[in-house]
């Protein structure tokens, strides 16, 4: 028996001896299908040929990211607090050296994501360092591989650790969520729920980006709202690179206003 790995979104799948006749995740209209047709590895087989690279980006905050790159080739976070350690986001190559990095850091107290594109490997994660995995109720139908670890919340916020608050924003997929981090002048790790855009000083909202798809004005203003109260400086996004290093608070509300102005004409 063989856990499968879908090689376009990084998503695992139960043990089975065949792989799944297609991904779900990828099949839906906010992913895709290759025109090259569904494909397939393993854990053993991206070891083979992958490793994690590691980033600090200021004290208490690593970033993770695949090389060579796979499936969406998005960025994990490791968050670092006296009170414990917090993944963001997930990989779905977990290879010894990540291991023992994170053993050499504290381990971890928990795993959130911020959707379901970024489930990946997560149950292997939670079992190798015995935490839960914290996603919104409203996306529990895109687990694709449900295992005890995943504890689903309803709630529009929860603390994980004190100062690190997982916030449901919408949009993109109906549990999106973005994680606060109430250190220094504040930072928000926001996956693909609002997507910091290749000019660093914009973000934006999709319902697709790989098929551009918008969202509706209404759910942006609500997420613009949402941010709002909030105190944050620094922004990190899902991909490589798409960093705000500072007054992300007013990127996202010039941001949305000009979104919102665009898409009502």
């Amino acid at each position: 028996m063989t856990i499968f790995i879908c090689a376009t979104c990084g998503t695992s799948y139960p043990d089975a001896a065949n792989p799944p006749a297609s991904c779900p995740i990828c099949t839906e209209e906010r992913q895709y299908v290759p025109l090259t047709g569904q494909r397939w590895t393993t854990q053993a087989s991206l070891q083979i040929a992958h490793v994690n690279a590691w980033r600090r980006h200021e004290p208490g905050l690593y970033s993770l990211h695949t090389q060579p790159a796979f499936a969406i080739s998005q960025r994990a976070f490791l968050l670092c607090t006296p009170e414990g350690n917090v993944l963001w986001d997930c990989l779905s190559l977990l290879d010894p050296a990540t291991e023992d990095l994170i053993d050499s850091l504290g381990g971890l107290r928990a795993i959130a994501i911020s959707h379901p594109h970024y489930y990946s490997c997560m149950q292997d994660w939670a079992r190798r360092f015995g935490c839960p995995v914290y996603l919104h109720a409203d996306d529990r139908a895109w687990i694709m591989r449900p295992d005890d670890a995943v504890k689903n919340f309803s709630d529009e916020t929860i603390e994980l650790l004190p100062g690190v608050t997982v916030i449901r924003l919408g949009g993109h997929f109906a549990g999106g969520t973005v994680l606060h981090w109430a250190h220094g002048d504040g930072v928000i790790l926001s996956g693909d729920i609002v997507q910091v855009a290749a000019d660093t000083s914009r973000v934006s909202f999709l319902w697709s980006y790989p098929n551009m798809m918008p969202l509706p004005a209404r759910t942006v203003r609500h997420i613009a709202a949402t941010l709002a109260p909030l105190a944050f400086d620094r922004m990190y996004g899902a991909f490589v690179g798409k960093d705000i290093l500072r007054d992300a608070h007013g990127v996202v509300a010039r941001s949305a206003a000009r979104y919102v102005e665009l898409i009502e004409g």
